[in-house]
């Protein structure tokens, strides 16, 4: 009797993550700040940057006052060098239908905040997370080019520094992850990016912290 094909999925999935599945390389820890938009325009994105960077050094120094220093607010102008990533989220109900989500380099804020007198240089930077380990499944992988749109997105996640294959069981790869922050923060993320959909964020049957899911 032949084998039908849909059986042999699962074992293509498991094949094909495993050949395609390489380590990230090290991500920087980041620190996120947020700020509506009413577009993606470029000049509006640009502003939206600086006034989420912004709310990171008020974060961080504990000063709502601190943007009054004019050095502090030059420093802000110039967000985009300091930017690892950026999604938008819809706010329905709100006064700005979109709001920007931006990763900020950690250790590129904290040189800022030192050089500007705001952090001593000797303390440790507050946001450094430890490397953890998390598994999640990741549904909706049907074909090889949904593999590679799942190993792309991991690749460019700054929170991941590594990912391999354990399992596959349906159209689902049972993923292990290497993450440079808790698995919460790198779940936010993928809940900003929309790349990947959260089913859910608990215990997944016992063997992974969630459930995600590709987006069409």
């Amino acid at each position: 009797m032949p084998v039908r094909p849909l059986r042999l999925l699962p074992l293509f999935l498991l094949v094909l993550a495993t050949v395609f599945a390489q380590p990230a390389s090290a991500a920087p820890t980041a620190y996120t700040g947020s700020a509506p938009v009413n577009s993606q325009d470029d000049d509006e994105r640009a502003a939206a940057l600086k006034t989420a960077l912004a709310n990171v050094v008020i974060e961080q120094t504990g000063d709502a006052g601190i943007l009054a220093r004019a050095d502090v607010a030059k420093a802000v102008t110039q967000a985009s060098r300091y930017v690892l990533q950026y999604s938008y989220r819809a706010d329905a109900g709100s006064n700005a239908p979109l709001t920007l989500v931006a990763q900020f380099d950690s250790a590129a804020v904290d040189a800022m905040l030192t050089r500007l007198g705001l952090r001593e240089e000797t303390q440790p930077a507050a946001a450094v997370d430890a490397t953890s380990e998390a598994s999640v499944w990741i549904g909706g992988v049907r074909n090889a080019d949904d593999w590679l749109r799942v190993a792309g997105y991991l690749a460019r996640n700054n929170f991941v520094r590594s990912s391999r294959p354990l399992e596959a069981r349906g159209d689902a790869v049972l993923m292990r992850l290497t993450l440079a922050s808790d698995v919460q923060r790198f779940l936010d993320a993928v809940a900003a990016e929309r790349t990947l959909a959260i089913e859910s964020r608990d215990s997944v049957s016992g063997d992974a912290e969630a459930r995600l899911v590709l987006t069409p």
